[in-house]
């Protein structure tokens, strides 16, 4: 997808406000990069320490300082990329390291690295109007949105509660997550649900149906990353 660029569509407004495209990928490498850091021993990383800063504020005050021609920062992607794999996959699976906001096991950071991707890349292809098709992948970034559910409660101070979420997949199947006997239900599109927890779409705009009393709720705090 961003091997096809021209250099006027890297330098274009992506869907993230106030970045280009190339910001975007900037942002995605730097964070593989900090993926390799964190797992080889090297802490947080300066983008998680960031004083008073909002986490936004301050991961865009980082791509700001490594601005760079789109091929420098096509390739730097690239090979963060691949590193932060080899990183991944070398890991002890059951030792956590660090993240922005709690240290986690490398298969829940790779799934995490898997949806920033795909939002990012949502942030890419809406604005150029590329093709970008939903997947079978999107399994692992709904599992990581409804996994994830106690903790985006608990960062909008709400007690959290078992919801069962039954989202039609690409391929037409069905993939189900929670207690069957819950109380709360969403059921609709995988991927109305994945961009819903990766705030690229209104939960009121979605094809969602929130049924039960902490339905709705669950919809507004639904994220596919932590922070």
């Amino acid at each position: 997808m961003l091997a096809g660029l021209t250099e006027e569509q890297w330098q274009s407004p992506s869907a993230a406000p106030g970045w280009t495209i190339t910001d975007v990928v900037i942002h995605l490498a730097q964070t593989e990069e900090l993926v390799s850091a964190s797992i080889a021993g090297g802490g947080r990383g300066a983008v998680w320490e960031r004083g008073d800063q909002t986490l936004d504020e301050a991961v865009a005050a980082v791509v700001a300082a490594d601005q760079a021609p789109a091929a420098e920062v096509f390739d730097r992607w690239k090979k963060a990329r691949r590193a932060a794999l080899d990183a991944l996959r070398s890991a002890d699976p059951q030792q956590r390291v660090p993240w922005a906001a709690t240290p986690l096991r490398p298969a829940v950071l790779a799934t995490t690295r898997l949806a920033e991707h795909w939002a990012h890349g949502l942030d890419i292809t809406g604005p150029l109007d590329l093709p970008y098709p939903d997947t079978e992948r999107l399994r692992h970034i709904a599992w990581l949105g409804h996994r994830t559910l106690p903790y985006a409660f608990a960062v909008e101070g709400l007690d959290a509660q078992d919801i069962y979420c039954e989202l039609s997949a690409p391929d037409g199947s069905t993939w189900r997550y929670g207690p069957p006997g819950a109380e709360s239900t969403i059921t609709g599109p995988v991927g109305d649900f994945c961009r819903v927890g990766a705030r690229r779409l209104r939960p009121d705009d979605s094809k969602l149906v929130a049924e039960g009393p902490h339905a709705a709720a669950a919809l507004r705090v639904l994220r596919n990353y932590a922070a």
